[in-house]
């Protein structure tokens, strides 16, 4: 590979990468804005693990807008759709009802 050749596949990685990076900034940014929400998710869209520690992981839970299982959303989304910052026992009957 000759030295134009490599220069310029060089830099073309660092713009790729310095792109890529830019564009993670924002989603950074929204995330710290966002608060755990218990009782928004639906059945199998829950963020990780619940409140009764019957499981660990995204997308496991089993019951929409349980209480106990939560989703990220900004304090004003999980307000206006009836969730709480804490679990709570129960579904959350503006959504479930």
């Amino acid at each position: 590979m000759n030295s134009t050749i490599k220069t310029l596949t060089v830099a073309a990685a660092l713009a790729g990468a310095v792109g890529m990076a830019s564009t993670l900034v924002p989603s950074d940014a929204a995330a710290a804005d966002k608060v755990k929400c218990f009782g928004i998710a639906k059945a199998g869209q829950n963020d990780c693990a619940n409140k009764a520690g019957t499981h660990s992981c995204a997308g496991q839970s089993t019951v929409d807008y349980d209480g106990g299982e939560w989703k990220l959303a900004t304090a004003a989304e999980c307000k206006d759709m009836g969730g709480q910052e804490a679990a709570f026992d129960g579904v959350n009957k503006k959504l479930s009802g």
